[in-house]
């Protein structure tokens, strides 16, 4: 394994980050500095990261968190918003997030101990079930949902593993379940805004197998047994 994929797997920083802390000359394997990122290392090397000896867990662990709206999904923000990573308790491990909710979204958002494993479960290639439940103000046309389930082209881009269905109407508000595996940049707003429907509400209640379930805003939870394909 290169060892700035190590250094990331081992929760202490992204990749991008481990290479410059081995360009600042503040990574040694087994006491050697370290020349270059690319540098492969086993289970077996000890490697020191600003004087501090790092292990790699080979558990994959995962997280679940109910993201509440006006929280930004970034380690950091340079408009000071409230970031997902300020809500994680400070004694938990560094986690990585797998996706992302946008600002105004709420729900399901899901961690994990292990980049590669965060990476993987991102991919539309990996075609993980994602829900959402989604407010609407003002009345819905079949013929719409009909269209979005026979697949749309957006500003170039192609909507075409997405099934949305009517939960209920209850003046003056509709409520639809959108079910899709692809995981475009704000694809349901993009979707809702092609149509010209006001969102109220955006909440994603499941991912994969994993449910949002009893949780409070802000609140997570270490899931203890799960299916890797999620």
């Amino acid at each position: 394994m290169r060892i700035a994929k190590y250094i990331a797997n081992a929760g202490l920083c992204s990749r991008r980050e481990a290479e410059k802390l081995i360009n600042q000359k503040k990574v040694f394997i087994n006491g050697t500095c370290c020349e270059h990122p690319s540098t492969k290392v086993s289970l077996d090397d000890e490697i020191i990261v600003n004087r501090k000896k790092i292990t790699l867990d080979t558990v994959i662990r995962l997280w679940k968190m109910y993201k509440p709206v006006k929280t930004i999904c970034t380690n950091k923000d340079p408009q000071n918003r409230k970031t997902i990573f300020d809500i994680i308790p400070k004694n938990y491990p560094r986690l990585i997030s797998i996706g992302r909710l946008d600002f105004m979204s709420e729900g399901l958002l899901l961690f994990t101990n292990n980049g590669d494993f965060a990476r993987k479960s991102e991919l539309p290639s990996s075609n993980i079930l994602r829900v959402y439940r989604v407010c609407i103000n003002g009345n819905i046309d079949n013929i719409d949902l009909n269209n979005i389930n026979k697949g749309l082209e957006i500003n170039n881009i192609i909507y075409k593993k997405v099934v949305v269905k009517l939960e209920k109407y209850k003046e003056p508000y509709t409520w639809l379940i959108f079910k899709m595996r692809e995981g475009k940049n704000r694809e349901i707003r993009n979707i809702c805004d092609y149509f010209k429907w006001n969102i109220v509400n955006l909440v994603r209640i499941q991912f994969g197998s994993i449910k949002l379930i009893k949780q409070k805003p802000g609140e997570i939870i270490e899931i203890q047994n799960f299916n890797f394909d999620l």
